[in-house]
Protein backbone atom coordinates (compact mmCIF):
# COMPACT_ATOMS: atom_id res chain seq x y z
CA UNK A 1 0.00 0.00 0.00
CA UNK A 2 3.27 2.37 0.71
CA UNK A 3 4.18 2.69 -2.90
CA UNK A 4 0.74 2.35 -4.70
CA UNK A 5 0.02 5.94 -6.17
CA UNK A 6 -2.59 7.61 -3.77
CA UNK A 7 -6.23 8.05 -4.78
CA UNK A 8 -6.32 11.71 -2.55
CA UNK A 9 -3.46 14.02 -2.70
CA UNK A 10 -4.16 17.42 -1.17
CA UNK A 11 -1.50 20.22 -1.20
CA UNK A 12 -1.50 23.45 0.52
CA UNK A 13 -5.19 23.38 1.10
CA UNK A 14 -6.60 26.14 2.44
CA UNK A 15 -10.20 27.36 3.48
CA UNK A 16 -11.34 30.74 4.50
CA UNK A 17 -14.39 32.24 5.73
CA UNK A 18 -15.26 35.71 5.58
CA UNK A 19 -16.05 37.51 9.56
CA UNK A 20 -17.69 40.74 9.92
CA UNK A 21 -16.48 43.43 11.95
CA UNK A 22 -18.01 44.12 15.50
CA UNK A 23 -19.12 46.99 13.85
CA UNK A 24 -20.69 48.27 11.06
CA UNK A 25 -17.89 50.25 10.04
CA UNK A 26 -14.84 47.77 10.79
CA UNK A 27 -13.08 45.99 8.22
CA UNK A 28 -14.22 42.22 7.49
CA UNK A 29 -11.63 39.71 8.20
CA UNK A 30 -10.84 36.36 7.31
CA UNK A 31 -10.87 32.93 9.41
CA UNK A 32 -8.24 30.51 8.41
CA UNK A 33 -10.18 27.47 9.05
CA UNK A 34 -7.95 25.01 7.02
CA UNK A 35 -4.12 26.97 6.34
CA UNK A 36 -1.67 24.90 4.64
CA UNK A 37 -2.62 21.43 4.83
CA UNK A 38 -0.89 18.37 2.84
CA UNK A 39 -1.15 14.77 3.10
CA UNK A 40 -1.76 11.40 0.68
CA UNK A 41 -4.58 9.03 0.87
CA UNK A 42 -4.52 5.27 -0.76
CA UNK A 43 -7.05 2.85 -1.62
CA UNK A 44 -7.92 0.75 1.53
CA UNK A 45 -6.47 3.16 3.42
CA UNK A 46 -7.72 4.71 6.63
CA UNK A 47 -6.60 8.24 7.80
CA UNK A 48 -7.77 9.42 11.29
CA UNK A 49 -7.77 13.20 11.62
CA UNK A 50 -8.01 14.53 15.15
CA UNK A 51 -8.18 17.48 16.96
CA UNK A 52 -9.81 19.92 19.41
CA UNK A 53 -13.36 21.77 18.39
CA UNK A 54 -12.53 24.34 15.97
CA UNK A 55 -9.44 22.68 14.27
CA UNK A 56 -11.25 23.17 11.33
CA UNK A 57 -11.43 18.78 10.99
CA UNK A 58 -15.60 19.31 9.32
CA UNK A 59 -14.43 22.09 7.05
CA UNK A 60 -11.60 19.81 5.41
CA UNK A 61 -14.20 17.41 4.93
CA UNK A 62 -16.83 19.96 3.38
CA UNK A 63 -14.13 20.76 1.62
CA UNK A 64 -12.79 17.41 -0.07
CA UNK A 65 -16.50 16.67 -0.99
CA UNK A 66 -17.10 20.38 -2.61
CA UNK A 67 -19.32 21.32 0.11
CA UNK A 68 -17.13 24.04 0.60
CA UNK A 69 -15.16 26.21 -1.53
CA UNK A 70 -11.25 26.06 -1.50
CA UNK A 71 -9.27 29.34 -1.43
CA UNK A 72 -6.15 27.93 -2.08
CA UNK A 73 -3.97 24.47 -3.03
CA UNK A 74 -5.44 21.56 -4.69
CA UNK A 75 -6.86 18.56 -4.54
CA UNK A 76 -6.50 15.74 -6.75
CA UNK A 77 -8.45 12.94 -6.38
CA UNK A 78 -7.48 9.60 -8.63
CA UNK A 79 -5.32 11.74 -11.12
CA UNK A 80 -8.25 14.90 -11.56
CA UNK A 81 -7.61 18.08 -10.15
CA UNK A 82 -10.96 18.85 -8.23
CA UNK A 83 -10.53 21.83 -6.57
CA UNK A 84 -12.56 24.53 -8.72
CA UNK A 85 -14.81 21.96 -9.94
CA UNK A 86 -18.55 23.75 -10.08
CA UNK A 87 -22.06 21.25 -9.03
CA UNK A 88 -22.41 20.27 -12.30
CA UNK A 89 -18.69 18.85 -12.46
CA UNK A 90 -19.06 17.24 -9.04
CA UNK A 91 -22.21 15.38 -9.76
CA UNK A 92 -20.33 12.55 -11.54
CA UNK A 93 -17.58 12.45 -8.69
CA UNK A 94 -20.32 11.69 -6.33
CA UNK A 95 -20.54 8.06 -7.59
CA UNK A 96 -16.53 8.08 -6.03
CA UNK A 97 -16.89 10.26 -3.44
CA UNK A 98 -19.26 10.03 -0.54
CA UNK A 99 -20.02 11.59 2.93
CA UNK A 100 -21.19 10.06 6.13
CA UNK A 101 -22.38 13.01 8.59
CA UNK A 102 -22.21 13.31 12.17
CA UNK A 103 -25.59 13.83 13.41
CA UNK A 104 -27.31 10.29 12.26
CA UNK A 105 -31.20 11.87 12.59
CA UNK A 106 -30.39 15.01 11.17
CA UNK A 107 -28.67 14.19 7.86
CA UNK A 108 -32.01 11.83 6.77
CA UNK A 109 -34.94 12.70 5.59
CA UNK A 110 -37.80 12.75 7.85
CA UNK A 111 -40.38 12.76 4.62
CA UNK A 112 -38.88 9.55 3.25
CA UNK A 113 -39.07 5.99 4.20
CA UNK A 114 -35.63 3.89 4.16
CA UNK A 115 -36.27 2.67 1.06
CA UNK A 116 -36.28 6.32 -0.95
CA UNK A 117 -33.43 7.38 1.37
CA UNK A 118 -30.70 4.60 0.46
CA UNK A 119 -32.26 4.55 -3.07
CA UNK A 120 -31.83 8.18 -3.84
CA UNK A 121 -28.28 8.20 -4.75
CA UNK A 122 -28.92 5.71 -7.03
CA UNK A 123 -31.95 7.13 -8.67
CA UNK A 124 -29.80 10.21 -9.24
CA UNK A 125 -26.37 9.11 -10.35
CA UNK A 126 -27.16 5.90 -12.02
CA UNK A 127 -30.46 6.80 -13.90
CA UNK A 128 -30.34 4.03 -16.27
CA UNK A 129 -31.01 0.95 -13.76
CA UNK A 130 -34.50 -0.39 -13.56
CA UNK A 131 -36.67 -0.11 -10.49
CA UNK A 132 -36.62 -3.58 -9.79
CA UNK A 133 -32.78 -3.91 -10.11
CA UNK A 134 -32.05 -0.10 -7.76
CA UNK A 135 -34.81 -2.05 -4.94
CA UNK A 136 -32.78 -5.36 -5.08
CA UNK A 137 -29.77 -3.36 -4.92
CA UNK A 138 -31.26 -1.22 -1.40
CA UNK A 139 -32.24 -4.68 0.22
CA UNK A 140 -29.02 -6.21 -0.20
CA UNK A 141 -26.99 -3.10 1.17
CA UNK A 142 -29.62 -2.58 3.92
CA UNK A 143 -29.06 -6.13 4.92
CA UNK A 144 -25.01 -5.51 4.60
CA UNK A 145 -25.44 -2.88 7.10
CA UNK A 146 -27.76 -4.87 9.81
CA UNK A 147 -31.16 -3.90 8.71
CA UNK A 148 -33.26 -5.59 6.64
CA UNK A 149 -36.06 -5.82 3.51
CA UNK A 150 -38.69 -4.81 6.95
CA UNK A 151 -37.44 -1.86 7.29
CA UNK A 152 -37.84 -0.49 3.82
CA UNK A 153 -41.11 1.95 4.49
CA UNK A 154 -40.06 3.07 7.65
CA UNK A 155 -38.91 6.76 8.40
CA UNK A 156 -36.08 7.96 10.14
CA UNK A 157 -37.85 8.80 13.35
CA UNK A 158 -38.75 5.22 14.00
CA UNK A 159 -34.95 4.26 14.44
CA UNK A 160 -32.22 4.52 16.89
CA UNK A 161 -29.05 6.63 16.21
CA UNK A 162 -26.93 3.77 15.71
CA UNK A 163 -29.52 2.32 13.20
CA UNK A 164 -30.03 5.55 11.75
CA UNK A 165 -26.19 6.12 11.20
CA UNK A 166 -26.32 2.47 9.45
CA UNK A 167 -29.15 3.79 7.23
CA UNK A 168 -26.66 6.91 6.39
CA UNK A 169 -24.03 4.15 5.53
CA UNK A 170 -25.91 2.68 3.46
CA UNK A 171 -27.14 5.46 1.33
CA UNK A 172 -23.29 6.59 1.04
CA UNK A 173 -22.04 2.63 0.22
CA UNK A 174 -24.93 2.15 -2.70
CA UNK A 175 -22.95 3.72 -5.17
CA UNK A 176 -19.32 1.45 -4.49
CA UNK A 177 -17.74 4.81 -3.78
CA UNK A 178 -13.35 4.87 -3.39
CA UNK A 179 -13.30 7.08 -0.80
CA UNK A 180 -15.68 7.68 1.90
CA UNK A 181 -15.34 10.74 4.43
CA UNK A 182 -16.80 10.27 8.04
CA UNK A 183 -17.09 13.23 10.14
CA UNK A 184 -17.97 12.08 13.19
CA UNK A 185 -20.35 9.41 12.60
CA UNK A 186 -20.06 7.71 16.21
CA UNK A 187 -19.61 10.99 18.65
CA UNK A 188 -23.25 10.88 19.21
CA UNK A 189 -23.54 7.33 20.05
CA UNK A 190 -23.14 5.25 22.99
CA UNK A 191 -20.11 3.19 23.30
CA UNK A 192 -21.50 -0.21 22.10
CA UNK A 193 -23.13 1.15 19.57
CA UNK A 194 -19.79 3.26 18.57
CA UNK A 195 -18.06 -0.19 18.39
CA UNK A 196 -21.08 -2.02 15.88
CA UNK A 197 -20.41 0.72 13.82
CA UNK A 198 -16.66 0.94 13.63
CA UNK A 199 -16.41 -2.73 12.94
CA UNK A 200 -19.01 -2.04 10.59
CA UNK A 201 -17.23 0.27 8.65
CA UNK A 202 -13.86 -2.14 8.74
CA UNK A 203 -15.66 -4.80 6.97
CA UNK A 204 -17.02 -2.74 4.74
CA UNK A 205 -13.75 -1.51 3.99
CA UNK A 206 -12.05 -4.60 3.21
CA UNK A 207 -14.91 -5.78 1.67
CA UNK A 208 -14.99 -2.75 -1.08
CA UNK A 209 -11.21 -1.51 -1.02
CA UNK A 210 -12.65 1.61 0.40
CA UNK A 211 -10.22 4.83 1.31
CA UNK A 212 -11.63 6.31 4.40
CA UNK A 213 -10.97 9.56 6.23
CA UNK A 214 -12.26 9.23 9.59
CA UNK A 215 -12.59 12.49 11.43
CA UNK A 216 -13.28 12.09 15.14
CA UNK A 217 -12.81 13.44 18.88
CA UNK A 218 -12.10 10.32 20.08
CA UNK A 219 -8.55 9.05 20.38
CA UNK A 220 -9.61 5.22 21.20
CA UNK A 221 -11.61 4.99 18.53
CA UNK A 222 -9.02 6.55 15.79
CA UNK A 223 -6.19 3.94 17.34
CA UNK A 224 -8.88 1.06 16.66
CA UNK A 225 -9.78 2.12 12.60
CA UNK A 226 -6.68 4.14 11.32
CA UNK A 227 -3.62 3.53 9.10
CA UNK A 228 -2.14 7.04 10.11
CA UNK A 229 -3.39 9.43 11.91
CA UNK A 230 -3.32 13.48 11.00
CA UNK A 231 -3.37 15.95 14.35
CA UNK A 232 -5.00 19.56 13.04
CA UNK A 233 -4.35 22.54 15.44
CA UNK A 234 -6.31 25.71 14.59
CA UNK A 235 -6.67 24.58 10.85
CA UNK A 236 -2.72 23.58 10.74
CA UNK A 237 -0.83 19.91 10.80
CA UNK A 238 1.21 19.33 13.96
CA UNK A 239 1.41 15.91 13.38
CA UNK A 240 1.09 12.68 11.09
CA UNK A 241 2.46 9.41 11.50
CA UNK A 242 1.29 5.90 11.04
CA UNK A 243 -1.23 4.90 14.10
CA UNK A 244 1.14 2.82 16.45
CA UNK A 245 4.19 5.25 16.02
CA UNK A 246 2.12 8.38 16.36
CA UNK A 247 0.17 7.01 20.06
CA UNK A 248 3.54 4.60 21.04
CA UNK A 249 6.10 8.20 20.69
CA UNK A 250 4.25 11.25 19.73
CA UNK A 251 6.08 13.97 18.43
CA UNK A 252 4.60 17.34 18.91
CA UNK A 253 3.93 18.96 22.21
CA UNK A 254 0.24 19.41 21.02
CA UNK A 255 0.11 15.73 20.31
CA UNK A 256 1.52 14.73 23.66
CA UNK A 257 -1.39 16.75 25.89
CA UNK A 258 -4.25 15.30 23.09
CA UNK A 259 -2.66 12.21 24.14
CA UNK A 260 -2.66 13.09 27.93
CA UNK A 261 -5.98 14.11 27.78
CA UNK A 262 -7.59 11.06 27.04
CA UNK A 263 -7.60 8.42 29.93
CA UNK A 264 -8.21 5.64 27.45
CA UNK A 265 -4.81 5.86 25.74
CA UNK A 266 -1.99 3.23 27.12
CA UNK A 267 0.14 5.50 28.18
CA UNK A 268 3.51 3.63 30.22
CA UNK A 269 3.85 5.04 33.83
CA UNK A 270 6.24 7.14 32.88
CA UNK A 271 4.43 8.66 30.68
CA UNK A 272 1.67 8.86 33.02
CA UNK A 273 4.02 10.97 35.47
CA UNK A 274 5.74 13.17 32.61
CA UNK A 275 2.24 14.48 31.06
CA UNK A 276 1.18 18.05 30.82
CA UNK A 277 -2.07 19.44 30.13
CA UNK A 278 -2.43 22.25 27.91
CA UNK A 279 -2.46 26.16 30.00
CA UNK A 280 -2.77 29.16 27.72
CA UNK A 281 -5.25 30.83 25.32
CA UNK A 282 -6.31 30.01 22.01
CA UNK A 283 -5.16 32.89 19.58
CA UNK A 284 -7.96 34.26 17.56
CA UNK A 285 -8.60 32.35 14.34
CA UNK A 286 -9.25 35.37 12.71
CA UNK A 287 -5.83 36.75 13.56
CA UNK A 288 -3.16 34.54 14.07
CA UNK A 289 0.35 34.98 15.38
CA UNK A 290 3.25 34.60 13.04
CA UNK A 291 4.97 32.48 14.36
CA UNK A 292 3.96 28.79 15.70
CA UNK A 293 -0.16 28.95 16.26
CA UNK A 294 0.31 26.57 18.94
CA UNK A 295 2.89 29.27 20.91
CA UNK A 296 0.42 30.66 23.32
CA UNK A 297 -0.09 26.87 24.62
CA UNK A 298 3.03 24.96 24.35
CA UNK A 299 5.02 24.38 27.47
CA UNK A 300 8.52 24.20 25.30
CA UNK A 301 7.66 27.42 23.25
CA UNK A 302 10.04 30.66 23.17
CA UNK A 303 10.76 33.55 21.51
CA UNK A 304 11.37 31.94 18.21
CA UNK A 305 8.65 30.14 18.41
CA UNK A 306 6.33 33.26 18.51
CA UNK A 307 7.68 34.97 15.52
CA UNK A 308 8.72 32.27 13.11
CA UNK A 309 6.25 29.62 11.77
CA UNK A 310 8.15 26.20 11.98
CA UNK A 311 8.29 24.24 8.84
CA UNK A 312 6.96 20.65 8.55
CA UNK A 313 10.00 18.45 9.16
CA UNK A 314 10.23 14.38 8.03
CA UNK A 315 11.67 12.70 11.26
CA UNK A 316 13.55 9.18 9.97
CA UNK A 317 11.07 6.79 11.21
CA UNK A 318 8.30 8.64 9.09
CA UNK A 319 6.42 10.83 10.90
CA UNK A 320 5.87 14.61 9.77
CA UNK A 321 5.44 17.36 12.44
CA UNK A 322 5.74 21.40 12.37
CA UNK A 323 7.83 21.90 15.40
CA UNK A 324 11.13 23.93 15.64
CA UNK A 325 12.11 21.77 18.58
CA UNK A 326 11.27 18.22 17.53
CA UNK A 327 14.42 16.59 18.82
CA UNK A 328 13.16 17.73 22.16
CA UNK A 329 9.41 17.68 22.11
Amino acid sequence: MENAKPLLEVRRLGVQYPVRGRWPWSARGRLRAVDELNFNLRAGETLGIVGESGSGKSTLARALVGMQTVDAGAVTFDGRNITKLDKKSWRPLRRDIQIVFQDPLASLNPRMTVGRIVGEPLKTLYPEISTADREGKVVAMLERVGLSRLHLNRYPHEFSGGQCQRIGIARALIVQPKLLICDEPVSALDVSVQAQIINLLKDLQREYGLALIFIAHDLAVVRHISHRVLVMYMGRMMEQADREILFASPSHPYTKALLASAPSTDLSPEDQRDRQMLEGEIPSPTNPPPGCVFATRCPMADEHCSRQAPHVRLLANGTAAACHYLGSA
